[in-house]
């Protein structure tokens, strides 16, 4: 009798520890740090077809908010805090900084069910990239550079990902994102007008954790 008490209290144990996982109804929050990592080409920079344009990578705060339609499925939104990233010229060195915001717009499938604490995922979704505060350094415009502008960005979207339950509402988080960012960088040389177009189609790295309720 006792032994099948203990059995009892075990399984007990172990199922209400089990059924802590996304389940349909719920409200997912994610924040991590996130690196966002270019993977860079562009066009002839002043008509030069051996100069171009390429951009750093950043950190900053990621975050994430969806909701979950059934115990698989989900939408949900990228977001971040500015990204601010120096481009540079091939020859020239850095000319210029820009900052941007990527919201993305994601549908998620998660493997496993509401009772898998392990829950990896992937999804597809839009990213709109709206680009601002653009300005050329002081050596650039020593050059004649000048009037400095980008193009916003609408791209597809793709991510992997998991999430690991802590308990009934806390979990751990790692994901990799991927972006078809696209943009037109228009400025001038002295008075001439040059557009070159540039693909920054970053990978998105980021780490961290969440809460659902």
């Amino acid at each position: 009798m006792k032994k099948t008490t203990l059995s009892l209290t075990i399984l007990a144990v172990l199922t209400s520890a089990s059924a802590f996982a996304h389940k349909e109804g719920d409200f997912i929050f994610r924040a991590g740090i996130a690196t966002v990592s270019p993977n860079d080409d562009s066009g002839a920079v002043i008509g030069d077809a051996n100069t171009k344009f390429s951009v750093d990578s950043d950190t900053q705060l990621g975050l994430t908010f969806g909701y979950m339609f059934t115990d698989n499925i989900s939408f949900e939104v990228l977001a971040a805090s500015p990204f601010s990233h120096k481009i540079s010229a091939t020859g020239l060195g850095e000319v210029a900084e820009t900052k941007h915001l990527p919201p993305t717009f994601m549908v998620q499938y998660y493997f496993g069910d509401a009772s898998s604490d392990f829950r990896p995922y992937v999804g597809a979704g839009i990213n709109y990239t709206v680009f601002f505060d653009e300005s050329l350094n002081q050596g650039a415009q020593d050059i004649g550079l000048n009037s400095l502008s980008l193009d916003d960005s609408w791209g597809l979207a793709a991510n992997i990902g998991m999430d690991y339950m802590l308990n009934e509402d806390w979990f751990v988080n790692a994901s990799v994102w991927y972006a078809d960012i696209d943009t037109t960088a228009s400025y001038k040389l002295n008075d001439t007008q040059f557009h070159t177009d540039v693909s920054i189609d970053p990978w998105v790295f980021m780490i961290g954790g969440g809460y659902k309720f």
